[in-house]
């Protein structure tokens, strides 16, 4: 839009034209999500709606990196005592083990990590105990 605003028309008026002219020449027609209803309209108003959209897409945490990492060590307990085979059991607290290797040298921000790796050797024997008792 490189034109100038004519000399006494409202400024209000000169862009109703430019939106106007520009419906009719189907520019908003072909814009991405045309037609397709808005996310989240029907969900309750949030002044930080965008802010939290930019976090999930960016794949980004409100948590201090050390309650991530308790969060993924609770989840990690919960997914190996779940799991369908003993090598899937060490899989799971390896990975977790080894992030909390990685932050008990190099401690996170936030409140203290109070994690410790996991025994691995336990955590399987205590998976077949379970497997037992469960009748698998």
């Amino acid at each position: 839009m490189t034109e100038r605003k004519p000399a006494g028309v409202s400024f209000e008026s000169w862009v109703d034209q430019q939106i106007q002219a520009a419906e009719q020449r189907g520019d908003f027609s072909a814009l991405p999500g045309f037609g397709k209803p808005i996310p989240g309209l029907d969900r309750p108003y949030d002044e930080a709606w965008w802010i939290k959209e930019k976090m999930r897409r960016e794949g980004l945490s409100v948590l201090p990196p050390s309650l991530t990492l308790r969060k993924q060590a609770e989840d990690g307990r919960e997914e190996a005592s779940c799991a369908r085979s003993e090598a899937e059991v060490r899989r799971i607290l390896t990975e977790v083990n080894e992030k909390i290797r990685t932050a008990l040298l190099r401690p996170p921000e936030g409140p203290p990590l109070n994690l410790v790796p996991f025994d691995i050797e336990a955590a399987v024997a205590e998976w077949h105990a379970r497997g037992r008792a469960d009748g698998n």
